[in-house]
């Protein structure tokens, strides 16, 4: 019998603890990687980490606040003891906040938005840098927003971080591309079932859009198969 086609491989999620991630993190375990998962709820990680398990393969979850940046570098050195590289990072945390006018943001909540979607990004990035860059063929897949391409009225503060996000993650591409194997991507969901996406849209009906486990099947496909340097794709 053929192995999967992850195994042997370490794959970090973040936000694994439901929606697009868990999803993500399921799909990477039944390729055959082994899954580590962060997200701030230790439940949910776990009823994650069972999912896995029960199909055959294999997780750690690592319950942690993005927020909290010392944290992010403990973590990885806690992972560093383990593992001696890290061959997929999933960048998929991030925080809605309060859809408003410009002029009416609420500027304490637009910085934690930010401190989350970029400088918790910037941080991940920097902590596992070492283990991506002693990887055979590291592969980093951050999950971006439409908006942050296409301004649209009352997304500004979230389109702004994706904007800041997707910028900052390609530029993090390019500082690799001619001194490493690291390679960068970005994959907007587009419409999907989350419970972000219900808390923007409380009309729609959820069955109107696609499962996260489309945009997961999607992403460990990339993961699988590998990509082009700044590989970027909308999923309809």
């Amino acid at each position: 019998m053929r192995a999967p086609v992850l195994a042997g491989q370490t794959a970090l999620v973040t936000g694994a603890s439901r929606g697009i991630g868990a999803a993500t993190a399921i799909a990477l375990g039944a390729a055959g990687a082994h899954v580590i998962l962060t997200a701030r709820t230790a439940g949910g990680l776990e009823e994650v980490e069972d999912a896995i398990y029960q199909a055959g393969g294999s997780a750690t979850i690592a319950p942690l606040d993005l927020a909290e940046h010392d944290a992010i570098g403990r973590l990885a050195g806690a992972i560093g003891e383990r593992w001696p590289v890290l061959d997929m990072l999933v960048l998929n945390a991030g925080m809605l906040g309060t859809l408003s006018a410009v002029s009416a943001i609420d500027f304490a909540e637009c910085a934690k938005v930010l401190a989350l979607n970029v400088s918790a990004q910037a941080a991940m990035l920097a902590a596992f840098d070492p283990m991506l860059r002693r990887a055979p063929a590291a592969r980093v897949v951050g999950v971006t927003s439409s908006v942050g391409r296409k301004p649209r009225a009352y997304w500004g503060v979230y389109g702004a971080s994706k904007a800041a996000f997707e910028n900052l993650l390609l530029s993090y591409g390019q500082e690799l591309e001619n001194v490493s194997e690291v390679r960068v991507g970005i994959v907007d969901p587009g419409a999907t079932r989350t419970k972000m996406r219900a808390r923007a849209f409380p009309g729609e009906d959820p069955a109107t859009v696609k499962a996260p486990e489309v945009v997961a099947e999607r992403i460990a496909a990339l993961m699988a198969a590998g990509f082009d340097r700044g590989h970027f794709e909308r999923i309809g």
